[in-house]
């Protein structure tokens, strides 16, 4: 009897998550306080306002979206869905309707969109190597195989990011080496290689001013660093002793660090495979101190202001979110938001943080002054949220 009353209860709940988010309504309204949420299981997206925090719409038909990442026209208008089968996917954000969707690859790991907004390149682990695209019709630009000395085949790509003069940078996780696409003439790409950057690449950023690219390192310790001002330089190495002399746990997740917190003068990194986020001096690049946190980091993200750095963590301890604030280097507050806490995105002045908690169908939204809890939306098994003022910024 039990059983059954569940199955009813848990079918209404669905039939009630089903029908909440309705097809978006074509008002005229300003695109720049919107954003979507990645329904990661159930292959759709959500429509989303943080002015008055609500859900407008649900986009279905978007494949698979298990490590589903998104980034956003230059209008801020379109959204442009990266999906892990390989499919790219166009979203009117305004209509909630599906524009343009191809199926480029076998495993797509994330994308990026170029500086003048024209082309949209994405990163394959199979087959390896990326491809370019029109942003307007989702066309094929230009294909990149990232073919490698001594391999048979081509190796993963990861850390995509748009860069200054319509390029695109990139690393090869078997290929231990950055590229640097020059996409300034789409149906010519010149690609600037350097090899030797460290074993294993596993994913990277780049500094919001566009300049410094940093990939992180999974087969050694430290980072790998490129001054896109200064390429002629090479890649260098810093943080040499990123994870040396600790104990390491098992990797449950690997950190993302498109994620890194900048604040003032700081750079917050999170560690691979230990509690611990590691600070750094954005002028030298060297360490200055070594956080002590509940689990293994995966996102450490700096509020707008720089003042706070909001960390979520890998399984198990991923119900745990801690605030660190800037000046002191101290943890300030420790919450319990419900297990499977997978993203965080900040309002576009940092007045609010919006959290996905995936293993409780809900997205949490909390005041960051307070640090209180002011709403909880329904979501199904959310991962992913971006908000539309990633637009106008380098690399995301």
């Amino acid at each position: 009897m039990k059983k059954n009353v569940s199955a009813v209860l848990l079918a209404l709940i669905l039939v009630c998550l089903a029908s909440w988010a309705k097809a978006c309504d074509a008002e005229l309204r300003g695109t720049g306080d919107l954003g979507v949420v990645v329904e990661r299981e159930r292959g759709t997206l959500l429509i989303v306002e943080h002015s008055t925090d609500q859900v407008l719409c649900r986009v279905e038909g978007l494949g698979d979206l298990s490590h589903a990442s998104a980034v956003f026209s230059r209008d801020a208008r379109y959204a442009y869905v990266f999906g892990r089968d390989g499919g790219l996917t166009k979203v009117d954000i305004l209509t909630g309707k599906v524009t343009h969707r191809v199926i480029q690859g076998g495993n797509s790991i994330g994308g990026a969109i170029s500086q003048d907004g024209s082309l949209i390149a994405v990163s394959n682990y199979e087959p390896g190597g990326v491809k370019v695209f029109s942003s307007t019709d989702l066309s094929l630009v230009a294909d990149i195989p990232a073919a490698f000395e001594g391999s048979e085949k081509g190796s993963k790509t990861v850390g995509l990011v748009d860069a200054p003069g319509n390029r695109f940078v990139f690393s090869l996780f078997e290929g231990a080496s950055t590229w640097i696409a020059d996409l300034s003439k789409p149906q010519k790409p010149q690609i600037t290689k350097f090899t030797g950057v460290g074993k294993e690449p596993y994913d990277a950023l780049i500094s919001g001013d566009g300049r410094y690219y940093i990939a992180g390192l999974f087969g050694e310790d430290g980072l790998a660093l490129l001054d896109l001002w200064h390429p002629d330089k090479g890649v260098r190495r810093i943080l040499p002793h990123y994870g040396k002399g600790q104990e390491k746990l098992p990797v449950y997740k690997m950190p993302h660090l498109e994620g890194w917190a900048v604040a003032g003068d700081l750079i917050f990194f999170p560690a691979i495979g230990l509690h611990q986020v590691l600070v750094a001096n954005k002028e030298s690049w060297e360490q200055v101190a070594r956080l002590e946190l509940k689990g293994q980091p995966v996102f450490a993200m700096a509020r707008p202001d720089g003042r706070q750095v909001w960390v979520n963590f890998a399984f198990p301890d991923n119900n745990w979110i801690q605030v660190i604030d800037v000046p002191s280097l101290q943890v300030i507050k420790t919450m319990d938001v419900g297990k499977g806490a997978l993203h965080m995105e900040f309002t576009p002045r940092g007045e609010k943080v919006w959290i996905s908690i995936r293993d409780k169908n809900q997205i949490k939204i909390f005041d960051t002054q307070s640090l209180e809890l002011i709403k909880t939306l329904p979501a199904q098994r959310p991962s992913g949220i971006f908000f539309t003022n990633r637009s106008g910024k380098i690399g995301l």
